[in-house]
């Protein structure tokens, strides 16, 4: 075999592929990271939203509503969002997104009933479980 040809042993190829592996291992969980937490702005932000439409449905109509539809209400991808009770006084409501479904927010006003084991747990402030 001629000294003079060109190329990589297989010991460089090898480090290449280690410090590839290295940097792969420590990029993947940070991007997970920022992916739960897009996830769990979502569900933070329609609520937020459904809270405005409850308030402006409430000022029109003098009662909260059950139904997104009624209220104009959208969710992102992936949200379901859950009006647990409303009534002339309150409503609560809950959100969790499929991507991660172990964690959930929610968020109450007036006079309904936070729930046992809601996440929400200050009047019109969104809780969330995570």
């Amino acid at each position: 075999m001629d000294r003079n040809q060109r190329g990589f042993t297989l010991i460089e190829l090898l480090i290449v592929v280690v410090i590839i592996g290295i940097l792969a291992a420590i990029a993947i969980p940070k991007f997970s990271s920022a992916r739960n937490k897009a996830y769990r702005s979502a569900m933070i932000s329609d609520l937020k939203n459904l809270a405005y439409h409850q308030e402006v449905h409430h000022n029109e109509n003098f009662t909260f509503s059950t139904s997104r539809t009624d209220l104009g209400a959208t969710v992102s991808e992936g949200v379901t969002l859950t009006i647990n009770e409303a009534s002339n006084t309150g409503w609560g409501a809950t959100a969790t997104h499929a991507a991660i479904p172990d964690e959930q927010c929610g968020i109450y006003h007036g006079d309904a009933s936070p729930g046992s084991g809601d996440p929400a747990p200050v009047v019109s402030v969104v809780g969330c479980s995570f």
